[in-house]
């Protein structure tokens, strides 16, 4: 990438206040502010995200013990069902979208999204619809699980079952609308000297993530509005007893849902490889393969569904090519981990919070990647399909991928977001106790799952029971967990130090705008001349060692833009 520095343009915008105080009340409006947008959707993932963990600790408590001692097996059923169901639409993605919202315009040099206005109607989309969906647990709650397979979806639960189909609907539209939003975005309000080879690789990745969701979602919309069909009107697209084939809603939903894995996970590879160059002080190594790693993963991600249904009477030849193509999609994957080591290899590491959570995202990441090339293998897949070690290997993977990943990009932006700084120890005992209990909680997992422990039962044989324990002693802790982490944030965000523009010495254009930026974020538009990743390159230790006041767009008294410095031509 071109090594130089960020220098003004001419085009300026002098009715705005460089920045502003924003008031509690405006996250409660239908603002079309990116960032408000993007902080709303963070926040409301979050509240969701305590009610899924809610419920994720009530299982374990159940699962403490082989009998079904604490809630009846009726209820066990749909509390899991809601819990996934909450944790990835309602959390996961809506967290992913709030930091794409939040951050794209900002790194790209632009003064919103491309449709400001459709942007707010995909997050409104979300608080009625989530709350539509937990509301069916005081009625006739879902029995069948995330995936909601027929013949159960359609047999048991049919008004719980009817609002679940409807709330993925919608929160499905949600996400179309947010990927249509983010590739124009992307395409269209660049600032001119930034070209596609030069993004950031967090725009990679939600660039990546947005063609997926474009693509992958109406096809979920399709099967489930099937479904709904043979729930409410009695047609049998998936009912076997009028002569339909439950195997072909299998292929539909995971032909969306196994992208969706990536369309949860995507962003937060994006945002390791923009914190970790970052508290390393090294360029990103590797830059062009960790930005089409991503667009590899996208494509392999749309032809590797049917792995999930080796057991389902795929025929072999059929199973061999999910299986070759599967265990393909770990390289694009392993590019990635070794562009992240090699960037921290010699480097010069801060151990602050964001980098712990983001060494905590490799490692767990990597853990689950094993387990995963372990599934894509037929013979093996056969052999635990359905147990605990699919349960452990889903929540490294998603659960791990994407929970250390939103706690390292809350932890790097968040004196851009609040213009304050977190509280670090604090941070650090939050990494502490979420590390420790999630790695008690799920890593047994495994010894189960090859013991052969069955997933979604309520009851289990007792020689089970003393892993279990520990799996529940673990989710305590990982819920404990989040006290901190929530107590440390309203007190930073109200009370903490206050932070400067730029206190990471970063490159990227989002750090060269106040904290938290004005409502058009930028006083000028940014000019790309010095790579956003060039840390510690000999000819730019003297753009690293100024302030930031020094290095964003100077305005002189008249409230236009001063010439750029002598030292801030293109290389």
């Amino acid at each position: 990438m071109t090594q130089a520095q960020l220098q003004p343009s001419g085009e300026h915008l002098s009715h705005h206040p460089h920045s502003e105080e924003r008031r509690w009340q405006d996250y409660f409006t239908f603002s079309t502010d990116h960032k408000v947008i993007g902080i709303q959707y963070l926040v409301t993932g979050f509240l969701f995200y305590l009610v899924g963990g809610a419920l994720a600790t009530a299982i374990r408590t159940e699962l403490a013990t082989p009998a079904p001692d604490f809630v009846d097996p009726r209820l066990y059923n749909s509390l899991f069902t809601l819990h996934g169901t909450i944790m990835i639409f309602l959390w996961i993605v809506p967290a992913g979208a709030g930091f794409a919202n939040y951050l794209l315009p900002l790194m790209i040099g632009a003064r919103d999204m491309a449709f400001p206005r459709l942007n707010a109607v995909a997050f409104w989309i979300i608080p009625p619809t989530g709350i539509l969906l937990i509301s069916s647990f005081f009625f006739d709650p879902a029995q069948a699980g995330w995936t909601s397979y027929p013949p159960l979806s359609v047999t048991a639960s049919q008004v719980g079952e009817a609002i679940w189909i409807m709330s993925v609907l919608l929160l499905g539209t949600s996400s179309i609308l947010g990927g249509i939003n983010f590739l124009v975005t992307l395409w269209k309000m660049r600032v001119p000297s930034m070209r596609l080879n030069q993004m950031p690789l967090f725009c990679w990745a939600m660039l990546s993530t947005s063609l997926l969701a474009v693509i992958a979602t109406p096809v979920l919309a399709g099967a489930l509005i099937l479904l709904a069909f043979d729930l409410l009107i009695g047609t049998t697209f998936f009912n076997p007893t009028g002569g339909g084939d439950p195997v072909v809603y299998q292929h539909l939903f995971w032909f969306y849902s196994h992208p969706a894995v990536y369309i949860m996970v995507l962003p937060f590879f994006g945002v390791m490889s923009e914190v970790i160059p970052v508290h390393s002080r090294k360029p990103i190594f590797g830059y062009a393969a960790i930005a089409y790693s991503s667009l590899a993963i996208s494509f392999l991600g749309l032809i590797v569904w049917a792995h999930h249904m080796f057991t389902s009477g795929t025929p072999g030849w059929l199973r061999m090519f999910f299986m070759i193509t599967t265990m393909i999609i770990a390289v694009p994957t392993g590019i990635k981990i070794f562009g992240w080591l090699a960037t921290m290899w010699g480097g010069k590491i801060r151990l602050n919070s964001p980098m712990l959570f983001a060494m905590g995202f490799i490692s767990t990441f990597v853990v689950g990647g094993l387990s995963g090339v372990m599934l894509a293998s037929v013979p093996f897949d056969i052999h635990v399909h359905d147990t605990y070690f699919v349960v452990a290997h889903l929540h490294y993977v998603l659960f791990g991928g994407s929970m250390f990943g939103i706690y390292t990009a809350i932890y790097h932006w968040f004196p851009k977001m609040t213009g304050r700084m977190i509280n670090e120890p604090w941070g650090i005992v939050h990494f502490i106790l979420t590390y420790f209990g999630f790695n008690l909680t799920f890593l047994p997992m495994h010894v189960l799952g090859l013991q052969g422990m069955p997933r979604r039962v309520a009851m289990y044989d007792p020689q089970f029971a003393n892993i279990n324990f520990i799996c529940t002693i673990g989710s305590y802790i990982l819920a404990v967990s989040t006290i901190p982490f929530l107590i440390n944030a309203v007190w930073s965000w109200t009370r903490g130090t206050k932070a400067e523009d730029n206190p990471w010495q970063a490159l990227g254009f989002e750090w060269l705008t106040s904290s938290p930026p004005s409502i058009e974020n930028f006083e000028v538009l940014p000019v790309l001349t010095v790579g956003v990743y060039d840390y510690g390159m000999s000819d730019l230790s003297e753009v690293e060692s100024r302030s930031s006041v020094e290095v964003k767009y100077p305005v002189g008294p008249d409230n236009e833009p001063v010439s750029a410095t002598s030292d801030s031509q293109s290389k």
